[in-house]
């Protein structure tokens, strides 16, 4: 059994990543120090360490070389402003542990920031696991914004609605959409986008430095089903007409293209940017989830991504 601690294994994976920075993609070890955000002094050590525990041989003999290979063929192939991929676990391709903790990271790495900074949210498994990975943190320069309403249809509140969890957690001033998902009308709809907080939370979700959203699949494993939006046959008569997924409920063919659907009229979430100019992640991996992720990188719905090394491999192997 390894006898590693969990920061000596971190630190490993650290020391892998500037190693194939540099061996592999040819960084300097001032642009490593720059993309890990340590110090060049660090980043040396780091290579340093890679070598003297024998990670470096004719390749990087460490997991993350590939998914750090994956990532970056990704990121040629659709133009993504970042992608992290991480290890996929052997018996669940679509765990989100692993996901949970890359994603995190990431979102820490905004908190961290002095400049005040605006983080828009969709919800779902994925993104709720990786909340739950974050350190209580002091963030009261930062804003906390919803993306989608945190009621269901009843008026009971949202299970995976992770604004106010996450704002508890950083301390940092938060904004919960207080709509439900989905609409009875268009009417309805108008009406209640029309209500001056809402539009102020829209307003809010514009001007968003980076945004995080799930990837749901339109399978019989919906989350729009599971969560009680949409009902089965709904869910047939979509599938019916191509849909590949949804992202904070707003539903799309396998281009990435909005569905010309009655459920797309009634979404109260935020639109959703195409081809945005600012980070977008989309969160999500798993064999399910391939067509959705698939579609909403050739649709733009996303321009960063983190997921598994499983998930990458088969996107990858779709575009062959």
């Amino acid at each position: 059994m390894d006898s590693k601690s969990n920061s000596e294994l971190a630190r490993l994976e650290d020391a892998a990543r500037a190693a194939w920075l540099y061996y592999v993609a040819k960084n300097t070890q001032d642009e490593i120090a720059q993309k890990l955000e340590v110090s060049r002094q660090s980043a040396q050590r780091l290579v340093a360490l890679a070598v003297s525990e024998g990670l470096i041989k004719v390749r990087l003999d460490h997991p993350i070389a590939k998914c750090m290979e994956l990532g970056e063929e990704l990121k040629r192939r659709f133009s993504l402003i970042e992608c992290e991929i991480v290890p996929s676990d052997p018996i669940d391709d679509s765990s989100v542990h692993g996901l949970a903790q890359m994603s995190a990271a990431v979102v820490e790495r905004y908190l961290k920031s002095e400049q005040p900074r605006t983080l828009a949210f969709g919800t779902g498994r994925a993104l709720k696991a990786c909340i739950d990975e974050l350190p209580s943190m002091q963030c009261p320069q930062h804003k906390i914004v919803s993306l989608l309403g945190n009621m269901m249809s009843d008026g009971s509140a949202s299970a995976f609605d992770i604004v106010v969890s996450m704002a508890n957690r950083v301390q940092a001033k938060h904004y919960p959409m207080p709509l439900p998902v989905i609409a009875n009308s268009v009417e309805e709809k108008t009406l209640l986008h029309e209500l001056r907080p809402v539009k102020s939370i829209l307003s809010l979700i514009e001007q968003a430095d980076a945004t995080f959203v799930g990837v749901g699949q339109m399978s019989g494993q919906s989350p729009l089903m599971l969560d009680g939006f949409i009902d089965q046959n709904q869910l047939t008569e979509l599938v019916s007409v191509k849909a590949a997924g949804e992202i904070i409920s707003w539903v799309y063919d396998q281009q990435g293209r909005l569905l010309e659907h009655p459920i797309n009229q009634l979404v109260m979430s935020s639109p959703l940017k195409i081809n945005a100019n600012k980070p977008v992640y989309g969160i999500a991996a798993g064999k399910n989830k391939v067509d959705a992720i698939l579609g909403a990188l050739h649709g733009g719905l996303i321009n960063s991504l983190i997921t598994n090394e499983y998930t990458a491999e088969q996107i990858l192997a779709r575009l062959k």
